[in-house]
């Protein structure tokens, strides 16, 4: 408890030295007045109506890479111009360039490809927090996002319009985005951050309106002015997105069934800060399907996200690392007590999500605020009786109420100080769950140097009582410039528990990090860029003081003049360590060898028709020549600007691993096991134009261990030959997935999608060296086939009243 103590003591103290607050310095940042609009324009990408040439325009742009702070060329020079009515604004770029030499490849909404883009970067309060990004290709595709120092969001999709047109010096695009997309104050005059953006993808060239000094950790800052917006209102920011999706399900085991589903998504500007956004009856059908893999260590395998609703504005409920959504309409929480003669008949693999919702935004004093409220079902397993052939059901997972809430305190455009509390309660006499955590981040006034941390407790109220658990973290690093640090420390205790609604693996230990980094800022006559760095880590568990992990890392990262990358590194742990979590019993351990990891990593110009993605990793422990080495290739062809292949194969191979398999009577036996793993993938996409897409994905996985002597492990964490164990424990496992889609993006915002899709999974004790036999067998092992059709329509309100009033 000390270290939390001395933490909180830290935070207070950086929080008034670090916190002052500092009147932003606007000397510096270009200005942009944007001209009203007195006549109806149209949106065509030919910006030649009179209004435009009156317009005021932004010029000089900068290099942001690779020659940051270098003046753009003159003949890849851009001028952008900005209008306003009462609907939105209207924004005309001119791109000068060779047209010979212009890229497009024609892609779906949200993919870059290989593609010179235009962009606008828009903060309607000003104040350093979040932007509102929009982009357009040459080939006319659109790519939308939230983005924040923590990242950009391109799961949000807002409605706008836009069009390009391809001229004899270069490209020029015109673009339409109502208020309704944007956030923004009721102030008489606007007064908002702008940054114009460009990338000409051939040259890998990036150029800004508003310089941004990549010395400079944070960007959104380094933001230009737009002004003479007046008298306008933030409108009525409602919609309605209505879907409708039909399925067809087929296997051997259940035949053919068809299932139809109705709901509708809610979005609605409470005022002009937040937003709500409400799931009615959810539907996520056609989410992209998981890479599942043959998991034999202690801890579960973690999922991306893939439902928009978890993904879509979600940075502020991700602060301080204690949501972890798949949790959400996730696996059940407990099993069925199983009698003697009793087996399990069905167990339901997901627990279904009535509904969610969630407020979100930030207030004009900098405080940001997050509410996400989540309800699923009651689910049961049905439990037979093998003897009498009785059946009987057993609650598995109650209805359960999932809640989340943050407080982010804003100021000096850079630093937050943040409150998090997540709950999990459930109905009955089940599990209940509650997290709070204390975050700071401080950042000087030039963002040259952070000092972070954060501070959480658990509760967790179990069928065996409470308990209570507690984390502390400290980080100090200098964030800016050729040469880099950061040194962190933390301290878990053992109960601390926040898998009802975060995921966390291990606990019960304290670690020390050190990392130090040299870069170049600025392109060399052999490198566009260059990184190396050097990360030492030390991790003991609390109550023994045995090392668990001891490494020393170097990594060294490159682009060459032809932006082609590599990267290269190794890490050596020098001595032995000890793992509190393979045994899977309190209080034991086993140890790890010495052992040294080297990886390469090449990747070629995807500006090319080809290029390659080549990974090769070798492990070498201390231990009965004990190895693991892997390599991964992935070619990737575009024999048009609409059609493009991927192809990787990835395989590994670990010998002589020595790994849990049973516990028999009071003994934890291990096995020394061979395990071979070969994964191949193809992906495929095909672009009728910039709103339709035919898209491929297919996965084969497949991995094999085969044991060769058992182990038993003593008391001190190594191991003794056991002669009497002869279980087959052996593992044979196969995976298929196989997803076909076509979309249409028939409209802004609203979508008609048709998915086929066919799966298959198969685990076995039996060994078959085979990859061929191994795929038949997996189909042929109850092959599940769904063709899934969906329409999704966005309504905006403000259109919808239009449209009653014509």
């Amino acid at each position: 408890m000390k270290n939390v103590i001395f933490i909180v003591f830290i935070a207070i103290n950086a929080t008034f030295i670090f916190g002052q607050e500092v009147t932003p310095d606007f000397q510096n940042k270009k200005r942009l007045k944007a001209s009203p609009l007195r006549n109806t324009i149209i949106i065509d990408g030919k910006p030649n109506e009179n209004e435009w040439k009156n317009a005021e325009a932004a010029t000089g742009f900068i290099t942001f890479q690779p020659d940051n702070g270098n003046p753009a060329p003159y003949e890849k020079r851009t001028e952008v111009k900005v209008l306003y009515d009462d609907d939105g604004i209207y924004i005309a770029a001119f791109l000068y360039d060779d047209p010979s030499k212009i890229v497009k490849e024609i892609t779906e909404r949200d993919k870059f490809g290989t593609s010179d883009f235009f962009g606008i970067f828009i903060n309607g309060y000003n104040d350093g927090q979040q932007d509102f990004r929009f982009f357009v290709s040459t080939a006319g595709t659109q790519m939308d996002c939230i983005a924040t120092e923590s990242g950009e969001d391109y799961s949000w999709d807002g409605i706008w319009y836009s069009n390009i047109n391809l001229t004899d010096y270069g490209w020029t695009v015109e673009m339409k985005i109502p208020y309704a997309a944007l956030r923004f104050s009721e102030q008489k005059e606007q007064i908002w951050g702008v940054n114009f953006f460009r990338e000409i993808r051939r040259d890998r060239q990036k150029f800004t309106w508003n310089r941004i000094d990549n010395k400079i950790g944070n960007t959104i800052t380094q933001a230009g002015i737009l002004e003479g917006i007046r008298d306008i209102k933030p409108p009525t920011r409602l919609f309605l997105i209505p879907y409708s999706s039909y399925y067809i399900n087929q296997n051997k085991a259940n035949g053919t069934n068809t299932e139809f589903k109705a709901g509708m998504d809610i979005k609605y500007g409470i005022n002009d800060s937040f937003t709500l956004d409400a799931i009615l009856v959810p539907d996520f059908g056609q989410t992209a399907f998981d890479n599942v893999v043959l998991n034999l260590g202690p801890f579960e395998q973690q999922f991306n996200e893939n439902r928009p609703f978890f993904t879509e504005g979600t940075d502020m409920f991700n602060k301080g690392s204690l949501l972890y959504s798949r949790r959400i309409g996730g696996s059940p929480s407990t099993s069925p007590d199983v009698g003697e003669k009793e087996e399990i008949q069905q167990y339901p693999s997901r627990i279904n999500l009535i509904n969610a919702v969630k407020i979100s935004g930030r207030t004009s004093k900098g405080l940001g605020i997050g509410v996400m409220n989540a309800v699923t079902e009651k689910a049961e397993a049905t439990i037979r009786n093998s003897e009498t052939g009785a059946t009987r059901t057993e609650v598995v997972e109650p209805l359960a109420n999932y809640n989340i809430l943050v407080l982010d305190q804003r100021f000096r455009k850079n630093s937050s100080v943040s409150v998090v509390n997540t709950s999990v309660i459930r109905e009955g006499a089940f599990r209940d769950a509650n997290v709070s955590a204390f975050l700071f981040d401080l950042n000087t006034k030039a963002n040259t140097y952070n000092l972070s941390g954060n501070v959480k407790f658990s509760h967790v109220n179990d069928f065996d009582g409470n308990r209570n658990g507690y984390t502390a973290y400290l980080n100090f690093g200098k964030t800016s410039g050729n040469y880099r640090f950061s040194t962190n420390a933390s301290y878990i205790s053992d109960q601390y528990d926040i898998n009802d609604l975060g995921i966390i693996f291990m606990t019960n230990y304290h670690n020390v990090t050190f990392n130090g980094s040299y870069r170049i800022l600025n392109p060399n006559k052999t490198f566009n860029t260059f990184k190396i760095s050097t990360i030492a880590y030390t991790e003991l568990e609390n109550v023994t003081g045995k090392p668990q992990e001891a490494s020393l890392e170097f990594n060294l990262e490159t682009t060459d003049k032809k932006n082609h990358y590599f990267g290269a590194g190794f890490l050596v742990s020098p001595f032995e360590t000890f793992d509190f979590y393979q045994p899977r019993r309190d209080g034991r351990y086993v140890y790890n060898p010495k052992y040294m990891f080297n990886w390469i990593d090449i990747s070629t110009n995807y500006n090319y028709p080809f290029a390659l993605d080549a990974n090769l990793f070798v492990d070498f422990y201390d231990q009965d020549k004990r190895r693991n080495y892997g390599i991964r290739l992935s070619p990737r062809y575009r024999f048009s600007d609409q059609f493009t292949l991927i192809y990787a194969v990835d395989w590994s191979r670990q010998n002589n691993e020595k790994g849990w398999v049973d516990f028999n009577n009071d003994q934890i036996i291990f096995a020394n096991r061979n395990r071979n793993t070969i994964e191949n993938t193809v992906t495929g996409k095909f672009s009728i134009n910039s709103k339709m897409t035919i898209n491929l994905k297919a996965r084969y996985y497949w991995s094999y261990a085969e044991n060769l002597t058992f182990l038993t492990l003593t008391d001190d964490g190594y191991f003794l030959p056991n002669a009497t164990y002869n279980e087959n424990q052996n593992s044979n496992f196969k995976i298929w997935n196989f997803d076909l889609s076509y979309s249409w993006w028939f409209a802004p915002g609203s979508q008609l999608s048709i998915l086929y899709r066919n799966n298959a999974i198969h685990s076995e004790r039996r060994l078959n060296k085979n990859i061929i036999d191994n795929l038949e067998h997996t189909l042929s092992n109850n092959l599940n086939n769904t063709l899934s059709i969906s329409f999704r329509y966005y309504i905006d309100y403000n259109n919808a009243k239009k449209w009653f009033k014509t």
